[in-house]
C-alpha cells in the first residue's frame, strides 16, 4: 500500500487532484473495525485525537482537502481524515502515525464519502457566477 502525507498532497494544486490522490476505491458496507469499534470511539473522544483535529483544522484553513475556495462553513461539519486507512491495532499499540498531521486532511462527510466508495457525484461543485447575457432562457 501507498503511503499518503499532506506534504505530496499539498503539491497538488486542484481539489479533483487531491481526490484522485486519495480515493480508496472502497466497497459500501466493507468491515472497518467490526467488533473492535470500541477502540474507535474511544480513540476518537481522546483529548490527543482532539487536540491534533484541531491543528489540523486550522492548518487547512478549515477547507475541504486544504483548498481555498472549499470552505466547510459549520465547524462541526469538519471531518478530519485518516489519510492511510487505521485499524484497531494502530489504536491499541498507541502508532504515533495516527496522530501526525502529516498523514490528516479536512474534508466534508460527502468528500469523505467520495474518497472511500469512489462516488465522484458527492464531490463538491465549485460555484459559477452568472453574468447577464451568459445564456437566453429560451
Amino acid at each position: 500500500m501507498t503511503i499518503r502525507t499532506y506534504t505530496e498532497l499539498s503539491r497538488l494544486h486542484t481539489f479533483e487532484e487531491r481526490y484522485h490522490y486519495l480515493a480508496l476505491q472502497g466497497v459500501v458496507g466493507a468491515r472497518t473495525f467490526g467488533w473492535e469499534r470500541y477502540a474507535n470511539q474511544m480513540f476518537y473522544t481522546s483529548y490527543a485525537w482532539k487536540r491534533v483535529r484541531r491543528d489540523v483544522i486550522v492548518r487547512d484553513l478549515g477547507c475541504d482537502l486544504g483548498i481555498e475556495g472549499y470552505e466547510i462553513h459549520k465547524p462541526n461539519k469538519i471531518l478530519v481524515h485518516h489519510m492511510n486507512p487505521i485499524e484497531a491495532a494502530d489504536i491499541s499499540r498507541n502508532d504515533p502515525d495516527i496522530l501526525n498531521p502529516e498523514y490528516l486532511i479536512c474534508v466534508t462527510h460527502r468528500t469523505h464519502n467520495a474518497i472511500h466508495y469512489g462516488d465522484e457525484s458527492q464531490l463538491p461543485r465549485i460555484f459559477v457566477e452568472r453574468t447577464p447575457g451568459d445564456t437566453k432562457l429560451w
